[in-house]
């Protein structure tokens, strides 16, 4: 199951996103944890230090490597120059599974050990000085689009990306590549106005939203997010100790987080896995090839200097049965 935690800065996406993954790594389930923020904080909030924080490997750093495993022997694609993030895959090109190990995971992923289980950590990398002119972060976040497309994911398997906050996150296709996203909202009119922006911006592709309130410190707060969104407000957590500690660098041991936030987290999971009964593979494929085409009309083509459009395999569906090519 592909999870998004969105939001506005500040909502406690972040800490949210790293509670779920715990939550899912004491349950067992195999998770790939994604930090897909601007503002690289998934690695600490899932305790790592800033020195391991700061150490982890940068998905934009290995784009050309992503590209060459996943084309794979894909006819429509010669050569991994002519790949974009929205690239689509095809017959022959090589898809990502949760559980494998492959040259991908081997320069990007690494292995996160909590107290309750352990979890594969990904991240895009920071956007440094050298890049603030040259540079737009999408293109960094790129890596995680063309993975999130490649990748074949079954129930009761998670990978949870922490997005970038606000509605940057809807600057690329990648907002339609989730099961299921988690809009983590404050009790305030700015909490409440990013969540009427990924509504709208949601509906038109069929993607599934629930609300998460956050910072909620009484009825009157727990009032106000119902008003504001209704039926898709789905659960909201309030004040943490576990939290401030965690914070602190000082975290207990998992099991001892406050019960209500625990049956929190676990309505999360629940409706997180209730999503897989409404997969459309089809539709999931059609939505990609959408943007892909999009991409390559505005700026794909005219930077690489191919048609891309020709890379769109209109015989091929992602789904769970795919075969892949085993590395050569």
């Amino acid at each position: 199951m592909k999870i998004a935690f969105v939001g506005k800065g500040g909502s406690g996406k972040t800490t949210l996103s790293s509670l779920f993954i715990r939550h899912l790594a004491a349950s067992r389930v195999p998770v790939i944890a994604v930090d897909a923020d601007i503002n690289q904080h998934l690695g600490a909030a899932l305790g790592l230090d800033e020195a391991d924080a700061s150490a982890l490997p940068a998905m934009g750093a290995q784009l050309p490597l992503i590209k060459d495993y996943l084309r794979g022997s894909n006819p429509r694609i010669p050569s991994a120059e002519s790949m974009i993030k929205t690239t689509p895959p095809g017959e022959g090109s090589r898809l990502l599974r949760v559980g494998e190990d492959n040259p991908v995971y081997d320069a990007c992923v690494r292995t996160v050990e909590l107290d309750a289980g352990a979890v594969r950590l990904m991240a895009t990398g920071p956007f440094t000085e050298s890049d603030l002119g040259v540079a737009c972060y999408h293109s960094k976040v790129g890596a995680v689009e063309l993975c999130l497309n490649h990748l074949v994911d079954g129930r009761e398997e998670y990978v949870v990306v922490d997005m970038t906050a606000g509605s940057d996150s809807f600057a690329s296709g990648m907002f339609t590549r989730f099961d299921m996203t988690f809009l983590v909202a404050e009790p305030t009119r700015k909490g409440v106005a990013v969540y009427r922006q990924y509504k709208e911006y949601a509906r038109d592709f069929g993607v599934p939203l629930k609300v998460v309130g956050n910072k909620v410190q009484g009825p009157e707060d727990l009032a106000f997010l119902r008003d504001e969104t209704g039926d898709d407000l789905l659960v909201a957590v309030g004040h943490s100790d576990w939290v401030r500690a965690m914070e602190k660098g000082r975290p207990a041991r998992f099991a001892q987080l406050e019960e209500a936030n625990r049956h929190a987290l676990e309505t999360l999971h629940h409706t997180a896995d209730a999503a897989y009964g409404r997969r459309d593979w089809e539709r999931y494929t059609r939505q990609m090839v959408h943007f892909h085409l999009k991409n390559a009309e505005s700026w794909g083509n005219a930077k690489t200097g191919v048609d891309l459009a020709a890379q769109v395999d209109p015989a091929f569906v992602l789904s769970e049965g795919a075969a892949t090519p085993q590395p050569a």
